[in-house]
C-alpha cells in the first residue's frame, strides 16, 4: 500500500500553574481549569475539534491532542502544531479563569516526556499498514532502526546528572508488545485499525520523543515513513536484527557519538551509528525508484538530506550543520552555554529549569520559541499553514468528512456522536454512518446526514 499512507501522532503534555515560581495547584485541579470551556461547550472532556483531531484528558490528568488522519509529512506537522495553538488559547482561558477566582496564576504546559517527579508521557505515532503483514515479525525488522533513531530526533534531557539524548529511552521495557502502560513496549501491537481491519492495521510505535522543532518532527517521522515503506515493498534493507533490542536502548540514549555497540542475533557486533548510517543508505536508493505520491519527494529528499548531514555530524562530533535544527543538539548547545557560563555541573536547578522552559509551548515565553525566533531553530513549515490547520481538517483523508460533520451539526444544534470511524446523529431517528476507508473524502452517506440535520440547506 506504500507510498500514500495514513499517519497520526497523539501527544501528551505535562500541565502546572505557578505563582511567583511556585506551584499553586495540583496537575488535576490545572487541567480543570484548562478543560473548563471544553466541558462548557461539550458537556464532556474528550471531544473532535473543528480539525477533525481529537482533545482530550487523559490518565494522569495529562492533556492529550490527537491529530486528525494525514496523508504527509509536511501535512502532519502542520497538525501537530495546531494542537500546540489549540492548547496555548485554552491556557490563556484558563489564566483568566484562575483570576477570576482571585487565584491568580500563570498556567504553563510542557510539551516533553518526563516531569520532575519521574512521571512519563508519551508522543506516540500511528501509521496504517497493510492487514497482509504480520506486525510482529515487521516490528522485530523496524526495531534496530527505532532504537537508533533517537541519535536523529531525541528531544535531549538532564537526567541523573548527565545529559542524554532521549526522554523516552529510559521509559520503554520491552520490544513487541500489546500492553501500553504495564511494560511500555517500543512497537505496541494492540490490533485498532480504526478502519477496514480486512484491508488495515495500525502500527503503533511508542518510543519517540516529543518534538519542538520542525526539521526534528519532519525527519523523525519521514525516516520512519522511508523504512516502513521499504519493508513493505521488500526493497533491499541491512539485516540487523537484535539478539536483544531492548538492552542496548538507554546505553544509546547515554552515547551522543553513536559508538554504543549492538550485539545481532547472528553474533556480528555493529553500533547504533552504523545501523543509521546503512539504513540511510539504503533510504537514499529507495528514493531514487519511490514514486512521488503521499509525502512527496522533493519533502522526502529534505528529510534525507538532515538525516545525512546529522549523522555526519555524529561522526565528526561538529553539529555546526544542523544545530539549530536537530531538538537535542540545539537543546545541548544551550544548556552547554549556560553550564559553562555558571562553571557548574549537569545538575544545577538552573540547567534543570531551562531544560523544562525549552518545552513551554507558549510562544511567548516558552524557550524553543524564543531561540527560534533568534533564528537559532529553523522552520520546515509556516504560521499561515499551522493556523489553517487549526480550523480546516486535512482535505486529503477521511478527516475532511468528520471535519465536514461537525461544522454542521454544531452549527445546527443538533444532538450527535462521533469517533475515528463513526458519525451518527441521536434526533430525530439515531441514524449513522461508518467510515472505514481511512482515504475517504467523500460519501454520499454522509452528506445524506449532514442533510438530515440541516434540512438539505
Amino acid at each position: 500500500m506504500y507510498p500514500r499512507r495514513i499517519m497520526g501522532v497523539e501527544t501528551e503534555f505535562g500541565v502546572a500553574a505557578y505563582r511567583d515560581g511556585k506551584a499553586v495547584l495540583t496537575p488535576e485541579e490545572v487541567s480543570r481549569y484548562l478543560f473548563r470551556p471544553v466541558v462548557a461547550k461539550h458537556r464532556s472532556s474528550n471531544i473532535f475539534t473543528a480539525n477533525g483531531s481529537r482533545l482530550y484528558l487523559d490518565v494522569g490528568s495529562h492533556p492529550e491532542f490527537a491529530t486528525a488522519e494525514c496523508d504527509s509529512v509536511t501535512q502532519l506537522l502542520n497538525y501537530d502544531k495546531a494542537g500546540e495553538a489549540i492548547f496555548s488559547e485554552l491556557a490563556a482561558k484558563a489564566v483568566e479563569s484562575l483570576a477570576a477566582d482571585r487565584i491568580g496564576a500563570d498556567v504553563y504546559l510542557f510539551k516533553n516526556n518526563v516531569d520532575s517527579a519521574g512521571n512519563s508521557y508519551g508522543a506516540h505515532e500511528n501509521y496504517l499498514i497493510s492487514r497482509d503483514l504480520a506486525l510482529k515479525s515487521f516490528g522485530k525488522q523496524l526495531l534496530p532502526f527505532l532504537i537508533t533513531r533517537q541519535l536523529i530526533c531525541g528531544a535531549g534531557m538532564i537526567q541523573k546528572g548527565r545529559f542524554v539524548i532521549s526522554q523516552r529511552a529510559d521509559q520503554v521495557w520491552e520490544g513487541v508488545s500489546s500492553a501500553t502502560t504495564r511494560t511500555r513496549p517500543i512497537i505496541n501491537t494492540r490490533d485498532e485499525p480504526h478502519g477496514d481491519s480486512h484491508r488495515f492495521r495500525r502500527m503503533h510505535v511508542i518510543v519517540g520523543d516529543s518534538n519542538m522543532s520542525e526539521p526534528t518532527f519532519a525527519l523523525k517521522i519521514g525516516s520512519t515513513l522511508l523504512v516502513i515503506e521499504m519493508l513493505e515493498a521488500g526493497f533491499d534493507l541491512p539485516d540487523f536484527e537484535l539478539e536483544n533490542p531492548i538492552s542496548h536502548i538507554r546505553d544509546i540514549a547515554a552515547d551522543p557519538t553513536g559508538a554504543t555497540e549492538l550485539a545481532l542475533k547472528d553474533g556480528r557486533l555493529t553500533t547504533a551509528l552504523d545501523v543509521q548510517r546503512q539504513t540511510l543508505s539504503a533510504a537514499k536508493r529507495w528514493l531514487e525508484n519511490r514514486p512521488d505520491e503521499g509525502t512527496p519527494n522533493a519533502d522526502m529528499a529534505k528529510v534525507v538530506d538532515l538525516w545525512e548531514r546529522t549523522l555526519d555530524a555524529i561522526a565528526s562530533q561538529d553539529f555546526s550543520r544542523v544545530d539549530t535544527e536537530i531538538d537535542w543538539v540545539i537543546k545541548r548547545k544551550l544548556l552547554t552555554r549556560y553550564k559553562d557560563k555558571l562553571g557548574a555541573d549537569w545538575d544545577h536547578p538552573k540547567l534543570a529549569q531551562i531544560d523544562l522552559t525549552y518545552h513551554d509551548i507558549n510562544r511567548d515565553r516558552g524557550l524553543f520559541y524564543l531561540l527560534e525566533r533568534k533564528g537559532l531553530a529553523t522552520r520546515w513549515t509556516t504560521d499561515e499553514t499551522i493556523e489553517q490547520a487549526v480550523a480546516q481538517a486535512p482535505a486529503t483523508t477521511r478527516a475532511a468528512l468528520r471535519g465536514k460533520f461537525l461544522h454542521a451539526v454544531r452549527e445546527a444544534g443538533a444532538d450527535y456522536n462521533v469517533d475515528w470511524v463513526h458519525l451518527k446523529i441521536n434526533r430525530p431517528q439515531p441514524t449513522s454512518v461508518e467510515l472505514l476507508d481511512p482515504f475517504a473524502t467523500q460519501d454520499e452517506r454522509v452528506d445524506a446526514l449532514i442533510a438530515e440535520v440541516t434540512g438539505g440547506e
